[in-house]
């Protein structure tokens, strides 16, 4: 697989970005080489490697839930710069 100017065109636009020749020409050389790099990885026997999501083998690492007091509602309204019926009020952001 290789990156052509189209590519990199298409990238740029999706972007919003404006490129000239020169660093179009930069980055079609560049992101070429990335993919000759990654494709060594193909290079490498992994039939018996079992597919992992993380190198380490974790378990569950959050706490246990545990019940206890809120803050009161007097207290989380305190810094507040708005609130109407104990809910802080927010400027709309849609029409």
């Amino acid at each position: 697989m290789s990156i052509t100017t189209n590519d990199v065109d298409h990238v740029a636009k999706l972007a919003r970005l404006s490129l000239t020749d020169e660093e179009r020409a930069t980055f079609t050389g560049q992101l070429n080489a990335i993919l000759k790099y990654a494709e060594k990885l193909n290079e490498l026997n992994t039939d018996d490697v079992e597919p992992t999501s993380h190198v380490l083998p974790l378990a569950n690492v959050t706490r246990a839930d545990e019940v206890r007091p809120s803050v009161p509602l007097e207290t989380a309204m305190r810094n507040a710069p708005d609130e109407e019926d104990g809910q802080f009020k927010v400027p709309a952001v849609l029409e």
